[in-house]
């Protein structure tokens, strides 16, 4: 029998043995979502009569033997991935009426892969944000406790593919946005290597921060994913020009003699002593699977977030100029002048997270400020990118936890914006370094989920879903679903 929460794997084997069809599948995740999206709100946009289109092809390539390798697997998209004349809001206002007329790379290597996009997902406005409150279509909730958030800001995806709502799904990690909702969702969710996907039509917050990956409940199904996501675009200036591997060739190999990094820094005040006690015990189990866990310094990690909320913001502050008011997005009524439209416009379209961020990076690049700001936490960047070039040569990976807490309620940290900031104190240093990291799903607290994060080596993703895969044949956490039924 199918069920909403199979794998990737689980359905593709009874997509190709014709236990199900492509049109059933998808019919069964849209009726989901009709029934358990306006509690959860973790859909934007969901375009049924283009994904059952999608799932009858697929039903026809699968009779024929054809078809690509994801061929009528149903899932959503963040929607930060432009669409092509579907709507694409990146959780804005300013684009709650955007249509784009091409699509993003990412977005089109899926569907050439034979992937059915059932819609798009919420998510914080400009993905700026831990906890998906700065949406302006609402906050999503936490189907492991409708009273908490998904995390952010890929928390519409995480929580789509958590309660069942697709099979997988697409997500983008500026300072931890995949991963820290992953965590907080129980999923696997994993951030390549800076450049190993395509930015070409993903929405920009911080150009070089923002990374594509997969969101999905096994580390299996994020290779099969990663597979197709991945790979060298002309278009996208900071793209790679790297093969990519067969990653899900490579899940079986054992752990027997990979050197385990564990960092000091990653468990400092701030992290909660039941987290830490479910990270510790997964620390055993990737002993008895043959790993050797070594202590290892990143001595710079501490001041990663004060760092990043400075190049983030410079960066968004430049990326964010486009919209104003006369080429595309949010167009304010009847101005009187050029400086009205541009000001109303960006007033009117703009939510306070983002306006904070554009105000932050503005000051930071201005005059007189710059070299004191910006120029300053770039060279603390390569200060924590040194650190971790260091490490890995003495390490194959590095463990810690994902986030300090598990979700917290709805609410909670929004008049505390450096509590909420600090959410992503443990994801941001990969992203300012440009390596890829992964979270898995190791334990709960109280019922909440907790998430294990691994950090690799640039190009290693293999590594990370290996190592992950093994810890899920040896643990059952990433089984475990809520309690959210129709």
């Amino acid at each position: 029998m199918t069920r909403p929460f199979s794998s990737l794997s689980q359905l593709q084997s009874q997509l190709k043995d014709r236990s199900i069809s492509a049109t059933e599948l998808t019919q069964l995740y849209l009726d989901r979502i009709e029934q358990l999206n306006p509690i959860l709100n973790c859909y934007i946009t969901v375009d049924e009569e283009h994904a059952l289109e999608r799932a009858r092809a697929a039903d026809q390539q699968l009779a024929r033997g054809s078809g690509g390798p994801l061929t009528g697997l149903p899932i959503s998209q963040k929607d930060i991935f432009c669409i092509k004349d579907t709507t694409t809001t990146a959780g804005s206002k300013m684009l709650a009426n955007f249509r784009p007329p091409y699509s993003a790379t990412c977005s089109t290597k899926l569907e050439q892969a034979g992937a059915i996009t059932l819609g798009k997902t919420n998510m914080d406005e400009f993905a700026m944000g831990s906890s998906n409150e700065t949406s302006f279509f609402g906050p999503v909730k936490n189907p492991w406790d409708l009273l908490r958030i998904p995390g952010g800001s890929s928390g519409g995806s995480a929580a789509a593919v958590a309660a069942g709502l697709c099979a997988a799904s697409t997500g983008t990690d500026t300072g931890g946005s995949i991963r820290q909702p992953a965590a907080m969702c129980g999923l696997t969710g994993l951030k390549p290597t800076y450049g190993r996907i395509s930015r070409w039509g993903m929405i920009a917050f911080a150009s070089s921060l923002d990374q594509a990956g997969p969101m999905t409940r096994t580390a299996q199904d994020a290779a099969l994913l990663l597979e197709h996501m991945a790979g060298y675009d002309p278009r996208d200036a900071t793209s790679l020009d790297e093969p990519i591997p067969k990653y899900s060739q490579e899940l079986s190999q054992p752990l027997s003699g990979l050197k385990i990094g564990v960092c000091r820094q990653f468990f400092s005040e701030g992290l909660d002593n039941a987290v830490e006690t479910v990270i510790r015990e997964a620390f055993k189990i990737f002993e008895q699977l043959g790993a050797t866990l070594v202590d290892i310094e990143l001595p710079n990690t501490p001041l990663s977030v004060s760092a990043y909320y400075v190049i983030a913001p410079a960066e968004c502050s430049a990326n964010l100029s486009r919209y104003d008011g006369v080429r595309f997005g949010h167009r304010c009524s009847d101005p009187k002048d050029l400086q009205d439209l541009y000001q109303r416009s960006r007033g009117e379209g703009f939510g306070n997270e983002v306006k904070k961020r554009i105000l932050v990076g503005t000051f930071a690049l201005s005059a007189g400020y710059y070299d004191a700001f910006y120029r300053r936490a770039q060279q603390v960047r390569r200060l924590i990118k040194n650190d971790f070039v260091e490490a890995f040569d003495h390490v194959d990976l590095i463990i810690g936890p994902t986030a300090p807490t598990p979700a917290f309620k709805i609410g909670e940290k929004v008049d505390n914006p450096v509590d909420m900031y600090l959410q992503d104190i443990f994801t941001i240093s990969a992203n300012l370094a440009g390596l890829p990291a992964m979270s898995i799903p190791a334990g709960q607290v109280e019922g909440l989920p907790v998430g294990l994060q691994l950090i690799g080596n640039y190009l290693q993703e293999g590594t990370l879903l290996r190592a992950g895969h093994q810890f899920q044949q040896a643990t059952d956490w990433h089984q475990l679903t809520p309690d959210i039924e129709l």
